[in-house]
């Protein structure tokens, strides 16, 4: 069983930034994929970046340049650095563990861009 616990949402002005952590309760970290998603109001589930156990990423389109997606497999933890912070990327942000056919999801925590 993988418990994943997200932290460090909150209420930013535009053009700010926020940093969400992701700390996983599982035995092998370093082995799984680990990404960040996030959901607006009335919209579908959306990759926003993506880590590899080997340590490649890929970003959303959205996000390139602004967000920054890191891990730390002592801590078992996932990073997600954003900078430039916009009111389109207000929204819950998740953070899910994969590995083959597996996936495992946290909570969500709520990021909300405005003045």
């Amino acid at each position: 069983q993988v418990q994943l616990v997200e932290s460090g949402g909150g209420l930013v002005q535009p053009g700010g930034s926020l940093r969400l952590s992701c700390a996983a309760s599982v035995s092998i970290f370093r082995i799984y994929t680990m990404g960040w998603y996030r959901q607006a109001p009335g919209k579908q589930r959306e990759l926003v970046a993506r880590i590899t156990s080997g340590g490649s990423t890929n970003y959303a389109d959205s996000v390139t340049g602004r967000f920054t997606i890191s891990r730390d497999n002592a801590k078992k933890t996932v990073y997600l650095d954003m900078n430039s912070l916009k009111p389109e990327d207000t929204a819950v942000y998740y953070c899910k563990a994969e590995l083959t056919s597996l996936g495992y999801w946290g909570q969500g925590t709520q990021v909300t861009v405005s003045s």
